[in-house]
């Protein structure tokens, strides 16, 4: 390999590694919490009282947070909440579902059969198989680049904060449904979404043109583009899915898995002649692949739309109809496998193979999976993707989880149970003041759920953790529940509580704004769920946590909150 390959290839190899070492160590310094540059948050203990009584003290007199009789203030020293454990695993699974995603677009008719004309090109264009494995690096560390740049600028244009409030809107979520949609569409071959010709045109030109590095930076920036009928649903779905979870640097991670999985077949052919050969041949099944993905694609938007549903309070498309659509959406999809559905483009099915009987087993199974959940079954596979069970018009299950027991001197109703719904076999209250005022007359701990009409990870933990019973025993009969939505926007907050927040940069004109404030202010974080015990003057009792998919551990965590309390 000549020595200007090699300062080509440790060039972008050291380029690489910078971003990933930055990206890291990003990931280890950001916490739960967003908040603006201007403003610190310093960890004070646990047991630390703010203020004596109800009022926490401000260092910022005027911009107290006030509900009703009790003012919060955006507290002297708010307390901080690092649990960058949960972030991580967030952003390995959006790298996973970039993976994934990646390997599929490589299966796409605009990919798939372009791969051995690449590594054959680049053979013929360097003179010797070395240096033309040293150009197939180069192409695949620049597919690289090009898409984590798309996911570096989806991330510089929003932010942390942006991306959070979006995954939280109502108008997000349903023009991402749209979006989804129109992908599947697509991908069933009603039209193909390309990027206007001349554009291509010029970027192929400068491919041809350029030599040395910049062309082949080029020919892999007309891989994007030529190829983006096929993969431009796929990386659309993939950030939207990675914007939605409102982390920083999701965005970019997504993409970074997207592009590796899509890069490295083409570096493994030149590399590893026998991988290239060992390859199955193009034809048919490469646009069954690419219809299934439009399935899916159509599959997913409904999530989305559940999501808009519950923002807006439409409360028509319910848990029963969401599974309805998922049933006849992998029914249609497995028939479609076997052959027994088919489309204008599609070829002819003469014979079915063992890999598409088992596909189509597979997608019947899961449609089959499902019937159950129409009349509540858990369905946990869905956890967070279906809409709640409190959506759920019929229940067959007569069990324990699905009643609801409530104290004597429990309020027959509260505050903005109108509106918002409690989770089955729990009774919440929605308002601070109220489920404060409660929790001192019965003299119990409170934890204060905040959570979120598109919170996904909120729902997986009301499904799969809270209906457990050790855990459910300990919420229902030990502490007094408090849920504060922060993205519920119908319930406008009257004049007197409407103010400036320093944190999300606008005014907390709606109570979701006003309980996203209050965490961001007191507890030093954005993100959802998170779960706060303490007592009445607001202090954690323990470090308040984020989603703990473990039943025994949250119990564990839930039983450490009530040990403080009681030994206070």
């Amino acid at each position: 390999m000549s020595d200007k390959y090699k300062a080509s290839i440790k060039l972008l190899v050291s380029g690489i590694l910078i971003f990933l070492g930055s990206s890291t160590f990003t990931m280890a310094q950001e916490t739960d919490s967003t908040v603006t540059d201007d403003l610190v948050f310093t960890e004070i203990g646990a047991d630390t009282a703010v203020t004596p009584g109800d009022t926490l003290a401000s260092a910022n007199a005027g911009k107290s947070v006030k509900q009703d009789n009790i003012s919060f203030a955006e507290a002297e020293k708010p307390v901080t909440t690092t649990d960058s454990s949960q972030q991580q695993q967030t952003l390995w699974e959006t790298f996973i579902a970039g993976l994934f995603g990646g390997f599929l677009a490589f299966l796409m008719p605009c990919i798939f059969p372009m791969v051995p004309l690449t590594v054959s090109y680049f053979t013929k264009r360097a003179g010797s198989r070395q240096k033309g494995i040293g150009q197939a690096l180069v192409y695949g560390l620049s597919i690289i680049v090009i898409y984590v740049a798309l996911g570096l600028a989806i991330t510089v244009i929003f932010g942390s904060a942006m991306l959070n409030e979006l995954s939280a809107s109502g108008w997000f979520n349903f023009a991402f449904f749209m979006l989804l949609v129109v992908f599947a569409v697509s991908f069933f071959g009603a039209f193909e979404i390309t990027l206007p010709s001349s554009f291509v045109n010029k970027i192929d030109q400068k491919a041809d043109t350029s030599k040395g590095l910049g062309g082949i930076f080029f020919m892999a920036a007309s891989l994007a583009l030529v190829s983006f009928s096929c993969t431009g649903p796929i990386i659309g779905t993939l950030l939207v899915q990675a914007s939605s979870k409102g982390e920083l640097l999701a965005p970019a991670t997504g993409m970074f898995g997207f592009a590796l999985a899509l890069s490295l077949p083409f570096t493994l052919s030149a590399i590893f002649p026998g991988f290239l050969s060992s390859m199955p041949k193009s034809g048919g099944w490469l646009n069954t692949v690419k219809v299934c993905l439009g399935f899916l694609e159509l599959a997913l938007a409904l999530k989305f739309l559940s999501a808009a549903d519950l923002v807006w309070h439409w409360e028509w498309f319910d848990r029963e109809i969401f599974l309805s659509l998922w049933i006849v959406i992998f029914v249609l999809m497995g028939l479609y496998i076997l052959g027994k559905l088919k489309f204008s483009h599609d070829s002819d099915l003469p014979w079915i193979s063992v890999p598409r009987l088992f596909f189509a087993v597979l997608s019947l199974s899961f449609a089959v999976y499902l019937v159950p959940g129409l009349w509540g079954a858990p369905v946990n596979i869905l956890s967070g993707i279906a809409p709640p069970m409190n959506t759920q018009d019929f229940i067959l299950s007569g069990s324990s989880s699905a009643s609801i027991s409530k104290a004597a001197d429990f309020p027959s109703k509260v505050k903005y149970s109108e509106v918002l719904k409690a989770p089955v076999g729990f009774s919440p209250f929605f308002d601070l003041e109220e489920g404060l005022a409660y929790a001192k007359k019965v003299n119990k701990p409170i934890l204060i759920d905040f959570t979120g009409h598109a919170c996904v990870n909120c729902r997986k933990m009301e499904d799969k953790v809270w209906v457990d019973k050790a855990v459910g025993r300990l919420i229902k009969e030990e502490y007094v529940l408090i849920q504060l939505y922060v993205d519920e926007r119908s319930v406008k907050m009257p004049k007197e509580k409407i103010h400036y927040s320093e944190i999300l940069r606008r005014q907390t004109d709606d109570l979701g704004r006003w309980n996203g404030d209050f965490q961001a202010s007191k507890y030093g974080s954005n993100s959802q769920p998170f779960y706060v015990l303490a007592g009445a003057d607001l202090n954690p009792l323990v470090k308040p946590q984020g989603a703990i998919f473990d039943a025994k551990e949250y119990a564990a965590y839930l039983q450490s909150g009530l040990d403080k309390f009681h030994n206070k």
